[in-house]
């Protein structure tokens, strides 16, 4: 019998790694290929393992604590997992009726870009391709300012470039050594720089330049400026 329980949990616990595995594979493909900085459904995710991996350990002591004589403490593991499922059940379903975008479908279909960047630069990438192409994204960065979708995505940017996803993602992640979520946010930082330096638009607030931009986020916001100037908005506005 104890057998079957080890076995068991053993294969509990390789299930938890993979799952945080796979997190933190979703993470890195997030960062590639979406700007919007919405991670509620990753934080929501990693939340959820770790509520199941507490509620698993307290099943676990409660099982050892049972061939033992501390009955008193067996009772009271028992009362605070039976405690912890409900709560946890609850929290489920408030997260559902609150956030329904957590259940919407996700592209499973999208890859890390190192696992295709070796194949597209042996298919037919010169180095001079690659300099026209790096110049021509970094011109319509500039011209069209696409950034300013606050839901831009990698295969949006492509289609408007009208070349393949793939080999921009490679251009991004691979060649310019920045995540896509990275690199539309630094263009977006810059059009915030600009207008937190124009003498005529002090009366516009950071709150609305932020939107402006293209950040739906204040956090998001606050962290990619922070990033690229080492200052807050406001500390760089009045400097």
């Amino acid at each position: 019998m104890f057998v079957y329980q080890l076995i068991g949990e053993l294969q509990f616990f390789f299930y938890i790694v993979g799952v945080f595995i796979i997190l933190k594979k979703y993470k890195k493909i997030y960062r590639e290929n979406y700007t919007n900085p919405n991670t509620l459904l990753y934080k929501w995710l990693f939340q959820l393992t770790i509520i199941f991996l507490f509620i698993h350990i307290c099943i676990i002591f409660k099982n050892i604590i049972r061939y033992t004589t501390y009955n008193d403490l067996f009772i009271w593991l028992h009362i605070l997992a039976g405690t912890s499922f409900l709560l946890a059940a609850c929290w489920f379903i408030l997260k559902a009726l609150n956030y329904p975008e957590l259940f919407r479908r996700i592209d499973s279909t999208l890859q890390p870009t190192k696992d295709f960047a070796d194949i597209l630069e042996v298919e037919n990438k010169t180095e001079e391709t690659k300099k026209i192409r790096i110049e021509q994204l970094k011109n319509f960065m500039v011209e069209k300012e696409p950034f300013l979708e606050p839901s831009l995505t990698i295969q949006e940017l492509a289609d408007q470039l009208n070349i393949p996803v793939r080999e921009l993602s490679v251009l991004i992640n691979h060649h310019l050594n920045q995540h896509f979520f990275d690199f539309v946010n630094e263009y977006r930082v810059k059009k915030a720089m600009t207008i937190l330096r124009d003498a005529s638009k002090k009366e516009v607030t950071v709150l609305e330049i932020l939107y402006e931009v293209g950040f739906n986020s204040k956090s998001s916001f606050h962290t990619s400026f922070k990033k690229h100037t080492n200052q807050t908005p406001t500390a760089f506005r009045n400097s």
